[in-house]
């Protein structure tokens, strides 16, 4: 069975039944003993371009282990699902388990901000910007 990472974007006005759609492709892929490595719900999110002039839509995200016969009915599935706005599918060369760079984003973005909207102290390994000091800003001292 080959490792799989599939991205699919749902239109807005369908959000509320992205967890039944979600249940359904998972029902899918195990079913026919393939296997969900990671399941990510980006929520809903502005679209590079509009698509169908609708500017914003529910990302999915899935990284599954399947057989070409599986992965061809989930296409077909994503295909003829008038919800489903686009989707891609990239062969991947080993199973992927950990967290995607947009959930290590919203972690890091609720880190940074407190409960009541006050900025908290940073997230480890973030980098911190410093501020300049007075003698770092002066235009009189020439650059070593």
């Amino acid at each position: 069975m080959r490792h799989y990472e599939i991205v699919f974007i749902v239109h807005p006005d369908q959000s509320e039944q992205v967890p039944a759609m979600v249940d359904r492709y998972r029902q899918m892929v195990t079913g026919r003993s393939g296997r969900i490595h990671r399941l990510e719900d980006w929520g809903r999110r502005q679209l590079a371009y509009p698509i169908e002039k609708v500017h914003k839509a529910h990302y999915v995200l899935m990284n599954i282990e399947c057989d070409n016969e599986t992965l061809s009915e989930l296409e077909h599935a994503f295909k003829f699902n008038d919800a489903v706005l686009r989707h891609l599918t990239v062969l991947m060369t080993e199973a992927v388990t950990t967290p995607s760079p947009m959930m290590k984003e919203e972690k890091s973005r609720s880190m940074t901000t407190g409960d009541e909207g006050r900025a908290a102290a940073p997230a480890p390994g973030a980098a911190a910007v410093a501020a300049p000091t007075p003698a770092a800003a002066s235009p009189s001292q020439s650059p070593a």
